[in-house]
């Protein structure tokens, strides 16, 4: 049984990886366009600063504090009571939401002044940029209305089995804003302000992509709902503490925006860009992991099944390291070619490029941690444990001001980087140590070792392609594949699952080419 569990979380984290790969090379393509476009001063900083409070606020609450605490009560309901039960509590909280977030959006849009000189208080030394940052703050801040419901959508998705549809609504929102950073390009206008009005239009179409998926499993948002759900409730509850536990990572990178404001201008663009760069190996495949394994670790904890409980988390930490630690390797090798690559032209110059990598290199040093904390705090939430990660992320952000205060003064943006790095690292070790003591040993250390050594040979062989014209880009499916390929013959299980992964979906795209249903 755990085997399957392990397998089935691998099918489902390939959907959501498959998607998400579509996603950030999208995403990478909007990146270049929006830096071509606008470049790295001080409209790009107040757009950015604009766009990140709805976006950060959407990874804490819709797909992070919310979706962990909906799926697991969703589940329970849908154990106890069946689906129809499970449903009328899912309508029942989308008016809790169109009430509370509705709320929170009429106080964001009056008090944008003020939430932009707390977000960004540097900004107060020069009135132009801070008048310009509030004002696509009011364009954008409705954006977490829309994707709340998205949020939610994902939620009743995921637990129903399906992950492709929430999986690509990204898909959606970089090709709005693609569009919008080009139209602007194209008619001479303010790129800052059509790509704040693209956030908005991207927010709208993603909510309605999932209303077909979510139809053909037979929900509907008419039908019983209640303003007294007990379920509701008991996910409220949840939800609460979980607002700062679920994603720490994502907190301490909006902290980091706010001591960035005192820095140069340009610091918050190459901050922006580095984040951009790890979040896409984080997005691949450690969300797909944590996004895929939520709905299985709720079900095997409702129904008190605590070995394979710990037997599947424990594989679905593994695999999240086989493939984190060189992908941490492989940024930190080519750091520089690669944003010379995606963002060095038009008004991204080479002293962007630089304080770019820097920072990339930086951030890459926590990207197995953060990836790990990922399904860990997945793990909490589908216990209903919710005390644990509060109390680590409070720490966390406590850990990551200090330091980033500290180190910005000696090493600038790079600093706040590295500091991000550390407190994911304090995340991960922290919540691991308590989810140790509740189910036992996760980790193997006979796993890190062989991990680690691959890993080390994955960054010398890139790092020495690095300065190589379009060498490095040609080698990095080679270094990929002979990692992978090692630890196969080295006999490592996250290998073999890895692998069969993989060939499941190229069977199961085969499949779909010739007509075959699978």
């Amino acid at each position: 049984m755990t085997l399957s569990q392990s397998r089935q979380i691998a099918r489902n984290a390939s959907v959501v990886a498959v998607a998400t790969l579509a996603s950030r090379i999208l995403g990478f393509i909007r990146d270049a366009v929006v830096a071509a476009t606008l470049g790295a001063g001080l409209p790009a900083d107040a757009f950015f600063v604009a766009f990140r409070v709805p976006n950060v606020l959407r990874r804490l609450f819709a797909e992070g504090s919310m979706t962990m605490s909906f799926i697991p009560v969703f589940q329970r309901l849908r154990t106890d009571q069946g689906e129809a039960a499970a449903f009328v509590m899912a309508r029942s909280t989308l008016l809790w939401l169109l009430v509370v977030v509705g709320c929170v959006t009429v106080l964001a849009e009056a008090f944008a002044g003020p939430l932009t000189e707390l977000i960004a208080p540097g900004f107060a030394r020069n009135p132009g940029q801070l008048e310009t940052a509030t004002a696509l703050l009011r364009v954008c801040f409705p954006y977490i209305l829309l994707i709340s419901g998205v949020g939610l959508c994902m939620g009743i998705l995921n637990s129903l089995g399906h992950f492709l549809a929430p999986a690509l609504s990204p898909v959606v929102l970089n090709l709005c804003l693609i569009a919008a950073a080009l139209l602007g390009w194209a008619l001479g206008l303010d790129v800052a302000w059509c790509l704040a009005w693209g956030v908005l239009a991207g927010g709208l179409c993603q909510f309605l992509s999932q209303l077909p998926a979510l139809r053909a499993r037979g929900f509907s948002w008419r039908g019983e709902r209640s303003w007294r759900h007990p379920g509701v409730s008991r996910m409220g509850r949840l939800m609460l503490p979980t607002v700062f536990g679920a994603a720490v990572y994502q907190i301490n990178t909006l902290l980091g925006t706010l001591l960035a404001s005192f820095l140069a201008v340009g610091s918050i663009s190459y901050l922006y860009y580095a984040d951009r760069l790890v979040e896409f190996p984080l997005g691949v495949f450690g969300l797909a992991v944590s996004t895929a394994a939520l709905p299985n670790l709720s079900a095997l904890a409702a129904t008190g099944k605590h070995e394979e409980f710990r037997d599947t988390l424990s594989s679905t930490l593994r695999l999240t390291l086989f493939v984190s630690l060189p992908a941490m390797a492989g940024l930190m090798a080519l750091a520089r070619p690669i944003v010379l690559l995606l963002f060095g032209r038009g008004r991204f110059d080479a002293a962007a490029v630089d304080a770019t990598a820097q920072a990339v290199m930086a951030f890459a040093l926590g990207l197995p941690f953060a990836a790990l904390a990922r399904p860990l705090a997945s793990a909490f939430y589908a216990r209903e444990n919710t005390r644990t990660p509060v109390t680590v992320a409070f720490f966390c952000m406590l850990v990551n001001v200090g330091l980033g205060a500290a180190l910005m003064q000696v090493l600038a943006h790079v600093g706040l980087a590295l500091a991000v790095s550390a407190s994911s690292a304090v995340n991960f070790a922290a919540l691991a140590l308590v989810m140790r003591r509740e189910t036992g040993r996760l980790l193997p250390l006979k796993s890190l070792g062989p991990m680690a050594g691959l890993s080390a040979l994955v960054f010398g062989g890139a790092f020495a392609t690095a300065g190589t014209a379009w060498l490095w880009l040609a080698l990095i499916p080679v270094w990929a594949g002979l990692y992978v390929l090692a630890g196969r013959l080295l006999g490592m299980e996250e290998a073999r699952l890895l692998l069969h992964m993989l060939w499941g979906r190229v069977q199961r795209a085969r499949n779909s080419g010739n007509g075959t249903r699978t």
